[in-house]
């Protein structure tokens, strides 16, 4: 590879921001914040909102969108519009 032209790539700590889980991973993101690992090093700290311990698809939980309510705000503040050749 050529020298110079690729990010760092280094070890980081993910924190899902709903259940406090953390895994330590290799990326190139980077953060001010910092924490302390069990292996005594120090690496940089991003929290994330979804990771694999918090998502659907891999926790099995299955969430209900209600977009019964979304659609008829739609509906109220921009009315029904009916196209040419379907009236009547």
């Amino acid at each position: 590879m050529k020298a110079g032209i690729h990010p760092d790539y280094h070890p980081v700590v993910f924190e899902d921001s709903s259940t406090g889980k953390q895994f330590l991973t290799r990326s190139t993101a980077t953060s001010t914040r910092t924490v302390q690992w069990p292996d005594g090093n120090t690496y940089p700290l991003l929290v994330v909102d979804v990771t694999a311990d918090s998502h659907p698809f891999w926790t099995g939980a299955h969430r209900v969108l209600d977009t019964q309510g979304r659609v008829e705000k739609f509906e109220r503040k921009y009315g029904r519009r009916i196209r040419r050749g379907q009236e009547g």
